[in-house]
């Protein structure tokens, strides 16, 4: 089986560390995807704003985190190159490259400069996630205060996915408040996705996705990608396969079997995952097989919506 994961945190991790995106300890390295046939790998750059003295001196680190994915690319370029949308990825495929798409995960770089979503887009990025665990520029984030969790995009939130819709970029609501996702599903022209979210009525967290949220989705024909983490998907806390098929079910009754993708989130969280790495994705699909899902339905989940997605949008 092959893959497609639509978000992990590993470059900002390995720029913090300092190693190489070939061979580490980190969830996500090339030789662990190549193990596993994770032929396209979404990359986020992501930006914690408190660490920052203001949204300019964040936006300065997230142009040298660009560097440093670009010097990656460089230097593991016989194993991985960019990708910029579906027919970059088939070549890519076809050349046995692994193909990777850099994405933006905290929209409160941008900060009221609109410029920015081009610059971000010359740079590359085809995804932004519009907001991290903090209010920003552009809207709320998933609350347990029903005021922030009802909260809508803010003015310049709307210019920005509206600035998405014309430069095709994948616009992006996991941690965006539910008020939020429903002002992207009325103003996004094509599908959106949830990148790394998974269902609230199988785990009641805020980070998870209403029955009537992925409804929408699938509407739109979006996806949402399962995401790995153990607070996710289960209050026992073992980040179980069991548990991420239990959520796999539900999309899948809810929503139906073309709205799942995978949003693993490794290199993102800490605490126990029964898949460990990427070279372990192969323990989903045969948990999936054995559950009575077929090789088509599989298939789906672990790459096929996701690269429909990509080809709808980018």
């Amino acid at each position: 089986m092959s893959f497609i994961d639509m978000h992990c945190d590993t470059i900002s991790e390995l720029m913090k560390n300092g190693k190489s995106l070939y061979s580490s300890d980190m969830e996500v390295s090339i030789e662990k995807m190549k193990l596993s046939d994770v032929f396209c790998q979404f990359f986020a750059m992501f930006i914690r704003m408190s660490e920052f003295d203001s949204p300019d001196e964040a936006y300065e680190y997230l142009k040298k985190m660009h560097v440093f994915y670009e010097k990656q690319m460089r230097e593991n370029r016989e194993e991985i190159r960019p990708a910029l949308c579906a027919a970059d990825i088939r070549k890519n495929r076809k050349d046995g490259k692994i193909s990777g798409i850099l994405t933006v995960e905290e929209g409160g770089v941008i900060d009221r400069d609109l410029s920015r979503v081009q610059e971000l887009y010359e740079m590359g990025v085809r995804l932004i996630t519009l907001t991290w665990n903090f209010e920003n520029s552009l809207g709320f984030p998933n609350s347990d205060d029903p005021a922030v969790m009802n909260a809508g995009l803010k003015p310049f939130g709307k210019e920005v996915v509206e600035r998405m819709n014309e430069l095709h970029m994948l616009i992006d609501v996991s941690h965006l408040s539910d008020g939020g996702f429903w002002d992207v599903a009325e103003l996004s022209r094509g599908p959106f996705v949830a990148s790394h979210s998974n269902a609230r009525s199988v785990r009641n967290f805020r980070r998870n996705l209403t029955d009537d949220m992925l409804r929408k989705l699938a509407e739109k024909g979006g996806v949402t990608g399962i995401n790995f983490f153990h607070k996710f998907l289960g209050e026992d806390g073992k980040g179980s396969v069991a548990d991420m098929i239990r959520h796999i079910r539900h999309v899948r009754k809810v929503a139906g079997i073309d709205t799942i993708a995978l949003g693993s989130d490794f290199d993102g969280f800490a605490g126990p995952c029964e898949i460990q790495n990427c070279a372990q994705f192969g323990k989903l699909t045969d948990a999936l097989s054995a559950g009575g899902f077929t090789d088509e339905e599989i298939e789906k989940i672990c790459w096929k919506n996701a690269l429909r997605v990509i080809e709808s949008v980018l």
